[in-house]
């Protein structure tokens, strides 16, 4: 560890790799509320977050178990479709208290085009928030609708059945078949549009 009267220690939540400060920097100095989007193995948070000097102050928030409970989705929570439909739902809430325009905040992780996070991204911007972004980074309409997991399970299907019954074992214990996680995808994206309108 680097020693001497002219090294200073980096800030405890940088250490622990929490927080990028010069990131959040620009974000406070834009004054915009930023929607931070977080992910772990099997499910999805998404927030939107106004900085204020005692503290961030979260004007809407969604979490992709609301999907299970309140809108019966039935496949996994961890993957795009999910992503995509937690970032809605989060998007619509936002639009119903009067937020118009945000900032991404992705915290430190690494960013690939196409992923989860770009997936929710998606969704803020489909319920009518506006989010400075390049468009190579979303993912494309097939993928968000899981046209990727139906070809898959399809193609598993027809060369190994024991294979299939144990990877998409959730999907068949509820009664879902993955070949047609594009069907209740739009049936669950429905009912999210419709719950919101007055």
């Amino acid at each position: 560890m680097a020693k001497g009267p002219r090294y200073s220690l980096p800030f405890r939540r940088r250490r622990e790799g929490k927080t990028d400060y010069r990131s959040r920097r620009r974000l406070v100095v834009s004054r915009k509320p930023a929607i931070v989007i977080r992910k772990s193995l099997n499910h999805m948070t998404a927030q939107l977050v106004k900085a204020e000097t005692i503290g961030d102050k979260v004007i809407a928030a969604a979490h992709s178990k609301e999907l299970a409970r309140d809108y019966g989705w039935g496949a996994g929570c961890g993957n795009i479709p999910a992503a995509y439909l937690t970032g809605l739902l989060c998007g619509y809430k936002a639009r119903e208290k009067g937020v118009k325009e945000a900032v991404l905040d992705v915290g430190l992780y690494s960013t690939s085009k196409e992923s989860r996070v770009f997936a929710a991204l998606k969704g803020f911007i489909d319920a009518g928030i506006e989010v400075a972004h390049d468009d190579k980074v979303l993912p494309d309409e097939a993928r968000v609708e899981g046209q990727h997991i139906a070809n898959y399970a399809a193609k598993l299907a027809a060369s190994d059945k024991e294979i299939y019954s144990r990877v998409f074992s959730g999907y068949l214990k509820a009664h879902l078949p993955p070949e047609e996680i594009h069907k209740h995808f739009a049936e669950v994206k429905e009912k999210i549009a419709s719950s919101f309108e007055k």
